[in-house]
């Protein structure tokens, strides 16, 4: 069994990009345990991760498909809970998705991706967005 770290943010497409990423790993559903990580930067009205759209349709997605998973839920940077998670957890696979930004953009902005490939020892696989309805 490998245990699989998923960052997930606000876009649903993203999260459901993971998850099928996950799910067409190589082994079988039982072989698979997911955790869904949600950090919160704002969170005014005290929503749980469970609350959260993308967090939901991840959910829905891997039991669909028989994996084993649950959510976990912090506040602080993104890119570091992932990593700390991921650490503490003995991960052995982050999932992450990318976002398309200019140069520019990526500069002024940062990449929660890029932090956490450039700031982990574990293998990150980064996804796309969602491809059609599975």
């Amino acid at each position: 069994m490998y245990h699989v770290v998923i960052g997930v943010d606000d876009d649903v497409e993203h999260a459901l990009a993971c998850v099928q990423g996950v799910t067409n790993l190589p082994g079988d559903a039982a072989e698979k345990e997911v955790t869904l990580v949600h950090s919160f930067t704002d969170n005014p009205s005290g929503a749980s991760a469970t609350q959260i759209h993308s967090v939901r349709e991840a959910s829905e997605y891997l039991e669909d498909h028989g994996i084993d998973y649950d959510v976990n839920e912090s506040s602080g940077d993104p890119a570091e809970v992932i990593i700390d998670f991921a650490e503490e957890e003995d991960a052995d696979l982050i999932v992450t998705a990318g976002r398309k930004r200019s140069p520019a953009g990526k500069a002024l902005f940062g990449s929660v991706t890029q932090s956490v490939i450039l700031n982990t020892d574990r293998p990150v696989m980064v996804t796309g967005t969602a491809r059609g309805s599975e």
